[in-house]
């Protein structure tokens, strides 16, 4: 089983949704005929992939279900978390009914063995330079939920001390521009965290201040669409 991850496909595949990516640059010129052909030649049924936010732009879920049907057609198993612009997002229980081969993590995780997916959306984090007192809220729950997934998979048996690995996936990075460490961090040392993904962030800029590779043990991972020109990452 390889595990691989993405984030960001901004997908509009329905009729009433007009979004289209290609406005962003070349990077985006055909970006969903791109992934499919990499996703379709790269994953087998037995792995898995994560999909770390914003997968659609729709507002509601039966204008996402043509993008969430799209994915389900895919190969392989499907982790998803919430990003920024799923608004379409309803009730956990809901999503989870929706397909065998699609799992939506909400302050839980999803175990594959010896390895434990867990995660949240997560947030702006403190320090950095568009947070404001009215995302400390935000932030603050987030930190809860990402606890909550965290502690549960540490209490069947994975993480810090007990032999079997947690991967986090996140849409926000976990750290700010200045990569100083955050409540997130913290919560990834405590629970001996050892791999993490996330989307959110694009632009060539922005991608040369996120945290990527590894730090004080914890492999990070920035898999936005952009960033990886589409192609899934091999994680494990």
């Amino acid at each position: 089983m390889n595990i691989y991850a993405i984030g960001d496909l901004h997908l509009s595949l329905n009729g009433k949704v007009d979004k289209p990516m290609d406005i962003f640059g070349l990077v985006w010129e055909n970006h969903v005929e791109v992934m499919k052909e990499h996703w379709d030649q790269t994953v087998r049924e037995e792995d898995v992939v994560l999909l770390c936010g914003d997968l659609s732009w729709a507002l509601k879920l039966p204008e996402a279900m043509d993008d969430l049907d799209f994915i389900h057609d895919r190969p392989g198993k499907k982790i998803i978390i919430k990003g920024n612009h799923d608004l379409w997002w309803t009730s956990i229980k809901k999503l989870n009914a929706l397909y065998e081969d699609m799992y939506f993590l909400q302050n839980d995780f999803y175990p594959l063995g010896s390895v434990a997916i867990a995660g949240s959306r997560g947030w702006l984090c403190p320090g950095g330079e568009e947070f404001t007192k009215q995302d400390m809220k935000i932030y603050e729950r987030e930190l809860m939920r990402m606890e909550s997934s965290l502690q549960a998979a540490f209490l069947a048996g994975y993480g810090k001390n007990k032999g079997a690995e947690i991967i986090v996936m996140m849409h926000y990075p976990p750290t700010n521009e200045f990569l100083e460490d955050s409540g997130f961090t913290e919560l990834f040392h405590e629970y001996g965290v050892k791999k993490v993904v996330y989307g959110h962030i694009h632009g060539m800029m922005n991608h040369s201040k996120s945290l990527k590779g590894e730090k004080e043990g914890i492999s990070y991972s920035l898999v936005s669409f952009d960033y990886v020109e589409g192609k899934l990452e091999k994680i494990i």
